[in-house]
């Protein structure tokens, strides 16, 4: 590694952790600003308005505006390195552009590892004890009751409940379906099922049919006892608690859940996706942002940095449509998560193209 490396490595971090230190502290501004009289109001210590949500708070912002802060600093310094003739005066000592993006391209490497790390193991739990606290002292959104919950909770067993409560640990209006293939076996419907421990529950006022071609044997009783995969805490896991699992924890609950058929494994997909695109994108935009901004143009650093903040703002509302598209079905998780990732590397790749040329 040369000094003109670390000269364009320091360039990079610096300038990078500089900008978004400074964004995420006016973030940190406006955020207390908000919540000043809910932490009035519930009596909140000093303690746990620093330790319980703002050490929580900062990692989740900074993974989420990494790429935006990449792109944005590459193009500032990169720019300020044109306008004062260094780019030319690197080139001309008969250095190449592809070697010219070694420096660039590790340290985004460095940023991409880290932000992975983040969004893999720091952040999940981090998430889970800040939206406990804004539960708590903000605004509640945990609910005690689930609705219309479906899964297949062994090969062939399809489990329905059309409503649960947590506080009892019973639901209402229950069936219990056994399949060989595409053929049913047997059906059991209850008005009530109720969790009583160790994997067990209890079902009251059911109905057993069970079927061997074109026989039916019916059976009615007014309670029981039926072992089944499931606890109840499993009924109640959203689309939102994606955030709050590990990479291993995300990676066993998705196979879980798809081996048991469950509807909601979309937006598990799309979360497990994005922690590896999103990495993936700090090459991406630090590719368009060189390729922008290191050739001298008239209308200096301020043309480049509008153009680039429009550029990452397409790429954002992009990446927000093409999740939204997944999650309603219309388009499969990967795809929803890369497409705009290779969209923006085809741009890139093809000014790298023009600019080396």
């Amino acid at each position: 590694m040369k000094r003109l490396d670390l000269y364009i490595i320091r360039k990079f971090l610096g300038t990078f952790f500089f900008s978004i230190v400074l964004i995420l502290s006016i973030a940190i501004v406006f955020d207390l600003t908000e919540k000043l009289d809910n932490f009035y109001e519930h009596q909140v210590s000093l303690r746990e308005i620093i330790f319980d949500y703002y050490f929580n708070f900062i990692p989740y912002y900074f993974n989420m505006f990494s790429s935006l802060f990449i792109f944005i600093s590459v193009i500032f310094f990169t720019s300020k390195m044109a306008e004062n003739s260094e780019i030319i005066a690197i080139l001309s000592t008969g250095v190449s552009y592809q070697r010219l993006m070694f420096p660039y391209f590790l340290s985004a490497l460095l940023l991409a590892v880290f932000t992975f790390w983040l969004g893999g193991y720091v952040i999940p739990p981090a998430s889970g004890k800040m939206l406990a606290f804004q539960d708590k002292y903000v605004e509640s959104f945990s609910t005690e009751n689930a609705r219309n919950v479906q899964l297949e909770i062994s090969p062939g067993t399809i489990l329905y409940i059309e409503s649960f409560q947590e506080r009892t640990n019973t639901g209402y209006h229950a069936s219990l379906e056994h399949f060989e293939g595409k053929t049913l076996m047997q059906r059991i419907t209850a008005d009530r099922i109720r969790y009583t421990d160790d994997r067990t529950w209890q079902l009251s006022n059911y109905t057993s049919r069970s079927f061997d071609g074109m026989h039916e044997v019916l059976d009615k009783g007014a309670t029981m006892d039926t072992t089944l995969n499931i606890s109840p805490d499993e009924l109640f896991i959203t689309a939102e608690e994606a955030q709050q699992m590990t990479n291993p924890e995300l990676h066993a609950y998705i196979r879980k859940q798809e081996a048991r058929g469950a509807s909601n494994v979309k937006a598990f997909l799309t979360e497990w996706h994005k922690r590896w695109a999103s990495p993936i994108g700090a090459f991406i935009m630090t590719l368009l942002a060189v390729t922008m901004s290191s050739k001298k143009v008239r209308g200096g650093m301020g043309k480049n940095l509008g153009i680039g903040i429009v550029l990452t703002a397409l790429y954002i509302l992009f990446s927000t449509v093409s999740t939204t598209f997944s999650v309603n079905g219309v388009m499969s998780p990967f795809m929803s998560v890369w497409l705009p990732n290779l969209i923006f590397l085809a741009i890139g790749s093809f000014l790298y193209t023009r600019v080396r040329r």
